[in-house]
């Protein structure tokens, strides 16, 4: 009797302590590639007051989402308007969160930026950096792969992107994907009972104009 009802302890703790990812695709992962320092093309500034990033991650007793600053980026578009790279840099220092208030939403805040997790004091900016541009399931799909830099560590990441618009005017694109934070050293894992999904998620809204 003794041992099932350790067994149902047990088994009780492990369904306590099991976290799933946020939905989305996980974003391929590999070393870093080397990039040109060229601009090829036409360059667009990026529109940071249109941009966005919306992060998302989950553990056991809840999930939580938030917003991070696009601070400054261009990216670079072909004669016929097609998005040859790019690159953009984040405030992390900006990052915050949207579903909670007063004194929660400050500490979690607050240790969303210490050194558990993204140690904003010490790595104030990520930046992205395009890599290769490829042709996607539609005409309206592209396949990015881009230098992600964050906490210290840079890894090149690939993910399906939307077009909306793409001309030597103006782009406006979205993505939806998500990274495994272990790999840019991202290792704090939550509390025995009320782990933190390995994964979190970005949604991401990138504008960019001529600003001719």
């Amino acid at each position: 009797m003794k041992n099932a009802l350790a067994l149902i302890g047990v088994s009780t703790f492990l369904l306590a302590s099991c976290v799933g990812n946020p939905e989305g695709e996980r974003a391929a992962t590999t070393d870093a590639v080397e990039t040109s320092t060229v601009a090829d093309g036409i360059t667009l500034a990026l529109d940071t007051s249109a941009s966005q990033v919306v992060w998302h991650a989950n553990k056991v007793s809840a999930e939580h989402f938030g917003e991070v600053n696009l601070t400054s980026g261009a990216i670079n578009v072909s004669s016929e308007g097609k998005i040859t790279g790019g690159s953009f840099i984040v405030d992390m220092t900006s990052i915050d969160v949207q579903d909670s208030e007063g004194a929660s939403r400050d500490r979690l805040t607050g240790h969303l930026k210490n050194e558990d997790f993204f140690d904003v004091e010490k790595y104030p900016t990520a930046n992205f950096e395009i890599t290769s541009v490829s042709e996607g399931a539609t005409a309206n799909d592209l396949v990015i792969a881009g230098n992600l830099t964050m906490h210290g560590v840079t890894k090149n990441i690939t993910f399906n992107a939307k077009v909306t618009e793409s001309t030597p005017a103006s782009v406006v694109a979205d993505a939806d994907f998500n990274v495994a934070r272990e790999d840019w050293g991202v290792n704090y894992q939550g509390k025995a009972d009320d782990l933190i999904s390995k994964e979190f998620n970005l949604k991401i809204k990138i504008v960019a104009k001529n600003q001719a």
